[in-house]
């Protein structure tokens, strides 16, 4: 039986939501497979691409991971903080930071499809422990 494209997204995001960490998309999908073992790979990126296109989930670029989007920024910058002891991702509301970026981009003719800023280090749980 095949799912509705609709659907799986929101499967997909409701597994990003449940763990709370970022997941890879075999994590997802390792997850997926306990109440469907026939799901593929590809039912899982489309769904994720699909996702990240929407703004509904972030890739973290920098560890080949996904998060759910916490934030509402239609026309922003997602920053995210994530901390390399525990995994923990914060999302913040980058605004202030497109016009820069904009700008950084138009002085090298670069057009700009999307803008993800990632912040590695210790959250403040881990760097007081």
């Amino acid at each position: 039986m095949r799912k509705q494209a609709a659907t799986r997204q929101s499967d997909v995001l409701n597994v990003l939501r449940t763990h709370g960490k970022p997941m890879s998309a075999y994590d997802i999908l390792d997850k997926m497979k306990v109440a469907e073992p026939e799901l593929a790979p590809p039912t899982v990126y489309r769904a994720l691409s699909a996702l990240t296109d929407q703004g509904r989930a972030h890739k973290l670029e920098s560890i080949k991971a996904f998060v759910p989007c916490r934030c509402a920024h239609e026309a922003s910058v997602p920053v995210l903080a994530i901390c390399d002891a525990c995994g923990a991702v914060e999302e913040h509301d980058g605004t202030p930071l497109l016009s820069q970026l904009d700008q950084i981009s138009t002085q090298s003719a670069f057009n700009a499809s999307r803008h993800i800023v990632e912040i590695h280090g210790q959250c403040r749980d881990c760097s007081t422990s």
